[in-house]
């Protein structure tokens, strides 16, 4: 007797991630239904809705007025999310300098001159 198939169980922040990037991606705020369009997988309404909710309640999403609809739209654009929580792990340690030593020698060429102009531009500011 065969078993059925059975789904493979989502990681924890899998579909937030998923919904976020679908939200920054989008021009506009979008619909529950046009993010369970876009997630691209045959998740439920109801399950769109609740990862939709737990991101308001986080403060990742705003709820915007569409006419009749609720539209939802990111509260940060992808750059400064990813920022944050770059900022909140240095913050949880105790040893600063070695954990940002430690993430500088892990960078790439491309993302040590990156990083280098955003230093240098950030010094030339007033």
């Amino acid at each position: 007797m065969t078993e059925p198939l059975r789904r493979e169980r989502r990681g924890a922040g899998e579909l937030e991630a998923a919904v976020l990037g679908v939200l920054w991606a989008a021009d506009a705020p979008l619909t529950p239904t046009e993010i369970q369009g876009r997630v691209g997988r045959d998740l439920a309404y109801n399950t769109i809705h609740t990862i939709i909710t737990r991101l308001a309640d986080k403060g990742l999403v705003r709820r915007v007025a569409l006419g009749a609809r609720t539209g939802y739209a990111p509260v940060k654009d992808a750059a400064q999310a990813a920022a944050d929580r770059m900022r909140d792990a240095l913050e949880s340690g105790r040893e600063r300098g070695a954990i940002l030593a430690r993430f500088v020698t892990a960078l790439s060429t491309d993302d040590e001159a990156a990083l280098r102009a955003a230093l240098e531009a950030r010094r030339a500011s007033p």
